[in-house]
């Protein structure tokens, strides 16, 4: 069967799982649902800091309070109130995730002390290329904790990132446009407008601009985003959701400062450790996305999407590889990714009633096609003498500057092909109003072919894994749910991003996470929700040295991470907004693995982390913002050689509503001006805080 014929035939099947079909169930199978969320895909109406659908986190229409995980969200009310555009800046405030730099080119962070670049999703979609995610046209975010392969298949082994983006919504008119301006003069234009077209159709359209730039010297760049969507509505049962979106990143590439012994290097904070000519990146994504929904009753609910998306990157870097005391040695490379995605996904929703239980059923497939084209070339430094070499040495400076740079022929040229095909079931069953199981299977086949065009060495896999949910959640009281969960996922030896598989990697199954979980759901108020939890990650399956045959490789490398979280979000008062949370966690690798020998603490791991960040209105029109983080310190690397020193940084705000349309607002970030670390890339890619920064905005509402 050819590739093209597949990917019909599955497209084909997505769109019929909806058509006009006879129901299941009568109407009255179920009970009275109303608290539910109409669909799994939110309409977005704001709500403050806090949340109560938790349906990504189970596919099904389900109140938070009743998903045995912990899921923290960032409300597009809080993204407003702190100003932030990009997805990194708004992960600082969720507890139980530290940030990776990056390379100064992509989003990178770790969940619960496992490291990742591709746990990122789109309106419950897998969104796994390396960019930069702007959050122009995003509702809400969702940090959904530990594994969970049922809902998101492979990856995922601390968690996922979730983004519920901006939909047309079929109630009128309205439009917001605001611009803003900061200390170092980057600014951002931007609009969001919802118009009913017609009586059945609406039509959203987000846009920006925006221009980089930061303390550090050289730094500058511009982002452009558009997204169009449209909701129509195909009758009383069937609504169709479709959105393209563009977004065109242009950026200076900054790998952060090396460090200084077993620190940072300070008294560098604007220095940067790079080319201002070579340093760049250049990123074009467009994701074209159609959502069908279908009620053959008030029971019984069906949803399919397909998604395309095309990413086109290229990034080029000189960056710091040690300093010595008194010399910085660099090196640099070019590396370009090509990169096109097929998903196809459809669900089928059912709740009825078997005597005294009720279940909500799940059934669904997804289907998706990955290719990857990937290159690197490295860079040479003229040496003066005729020729060139890989490594440049300089005495520190402020600002460096570097010989004639080239690139050599690919060091590395790679092509990479990803089928996979998955299906699963699931039940969350109510025993009487006290008592919830949730149980489910998820079977994913995972088909691997790469090759390594430089030699022609191909490398073929194919998995098929079978990985289960099971969860109990007991309710004293509708406001109050007591969970203990367990979990599975797993991911390819091929690593996140799927780019190459070795002759050795091949012959290897993946690895496996598993957590386990109890904890609390609380609802005090109509408006405040409270999560705390107890968990254990553990990650087995890593490939380590075969103790009896040197040179060879094994699969018996483990880690683990155990840990406790609390949030609490909400409109406390009439008055008073807030999101605070608070991690501890604990991660060493526990046997012998190619990551580090056992007794090694995880990386980027601080056993401490306090987010808060809280709004207060004295009057209608006047309110005053205020955030704190506070983290740990943290190994930069399982070297456990380099450690980012703890830091407390504060941010404020202030918010004034000149009429009921027009705002003005000031964000302060890092008011006491605290020298930070927050995030590294390996011991000698430390990125330092920005100092002290003001910006401006004004807002106007239709």
């Amino acid at each position: 069967m050819s590739l093209s014929f597949r990917r019909a035939a599955i497209l084909s099947s997505a769109a019929a799982l909806v058509a006009p079909l006879p129901a299941l169930a009568a109407d009255d199978a179920a009970e009275d649902r109303d608290y539910l969320p109409r669909s799994i895909i939110v309409t977005g109406e704001r709500q403050g800091y806090g949340e109560e659908d938790g349906s990504t986190g189970t596919k099904t229409p389900t109140p938070l309070i009743d998903v045995p995980q912990t899921i923290t969200f960032v409300t597009d009310d809080q993204l407003e109130d702190q100003s932030i555009r990009q997805l990194g800046e708004a992960l600082r405030y969720v507890p139980g995730i530290s940030l990776e730099t990056g390379e100064g080119h992509r989003d990178e962070i770790f969940i619960r002390g496992q490291e990742t670049t591709a746990d990122f999703y789109l309106d419950g979609l897998r969104d796994d290329a390396q960019y930069y995610r702007s959050l122009y046209n995003v509702e809400r975010i969702e940090v959904l904790k530990g594994a969970n392969a049922l809902i998101f298949g492979r990856g995922g082994g601390g968690g996922v990132v979730n983004r519920v983006s901006k939909q047309a919504r079929l109630n009128g008119f309205s439009a917001e446009f605001d611009a803003s301006v900061d200390s170092f003069g980057a600014f951002s234009v931007a609009g969001d407008v919802n118009a009913r077209v017609s009586e059945p159709a609406a039509l959203r359209i987000n846009a920006i601009y925006e221009e980089f730039n930061n303390n550090r010297d050289f730094y500058d760049g511009r982002f452009i985003g558009f997204t169009p969507t449209a909701t129509v509505e195909l009758g009383d049962a069937t609504r169709l959701i479709a959105s393209y979106s563009y977004n065109d990143d242009e950026r200076l590439v900054d790998r952060g400062n090396p460090a200084d012994g077993s620190g940072p290097l300070r008294g560098y904070r604007d220095t940067l450790f790079g080319d201002r000519d070579f340093n760049e990146m250049s990123a074009e994504v467009h994701i074209v996305r159609a959502r069908l929904e279908h009620d053959f009753s008030d029971a019984l609910s069906a949803n399919a999407t397909v998604q395309f998306a095309d990413y086109d990157k290229a990034y080029a870097n000189i960056l710091p590889r040690g300093f010595d005391g008194t010399d910085v040695e660099f090196s640099g490379y070019r590396d370009t990714q090509d990169r096109s995605n097929w998903i196809a996904q459809a669900n089928l929703v059912w709740q009825l009633e078997t005597g005294a239980i009720d279940h909500t059923i799940l059934a669904g497939f997804e289907a998706s096609w990955q290719d990857t084209q990937n290159s690197r070339a490295d860079a040479r430094f003229d040496d003066g003498a005729g020729g060139f070499t890989s490594r440049f040495t300089a005495p520190l400076s402020d600002i460096f500057a570097f010989p004639s740079i080239s690139l050599t022929a690919p060091i590395r040229d790679r092509d990479s092909s990803l089928e996979v095909l998955s299906g699963y079931i699931q039940d969350q069953i109510a025993l009487g109003e006290s008592v919830e199981i949730i149980a489910g299977l998820r079977w994913d086949r995972f088909d691997l072919e790469t090759v390594d065009l430089l030699t022609g060495t191909p490398g073929d896999r194919v998995d098929e894994k079978v990985s289960p949910r099971l969860g109990l959640i007991l309710k004293p009281t509708s406001e109050l749910s007591l969970y203990t969960s367990y979990a599975t996922s797993f991911l390819p030896q091929a690593g996140d991003q799927f780019l190459i598989l070795s002759p050795s990697t091949a012959d290897f199954a993946p690895e496996k996470f598993t957590n386990y979980e109890v904890g609390l759901k609380w609802a005090p108020t109509a408006d405040v929700f409270l999560t705390a939890a107890l968990f254990r990650l553990d990650r087995t399956n890593t490939r380590a040295s075969d103790p009896n045959n040197s040179g060879l490789t094994v699969l018996t490398g483990e880690s683990r991470t155990e840990g406790f979280e609390f949030n609490v979000a909400g409109e406390i008062t009439p008055q008073w907004r807030a999101n605070i949370g608070y991690t501890y966690l604990d991660g060493e690798i526990r046997t012998d693995s190619t990551f580090a020998s056992a007794g090694t603490r995880l990386q980027q791991l601080p056993e401490h982390q306090i987010t808060a960040w809280t709004r207060y209105d004295f009057t209608e029109r006047f309110g005053l913002g205020l955030g704190v983080i506070y983290q740990d310190e943290q190994f930069t690397s399982f070297s456990n050689a380099v450690t980012l020193p703890d830091y407390v940084r504060v941010d404020a705000a202030a918010y004034f509503d000149v009429s009921d349309r027009l705002s003005l607002q000031v964000n302060v970030e890092n008011m006491f001006d605290e020298a930070y670390f927050p995030s590294a890339h390996g011991d000698n890619n430390i990125q330092p805080g920005e100092p002290f920064s003001a910006r401006v905005g004004v807002r106007l509402s239709f």
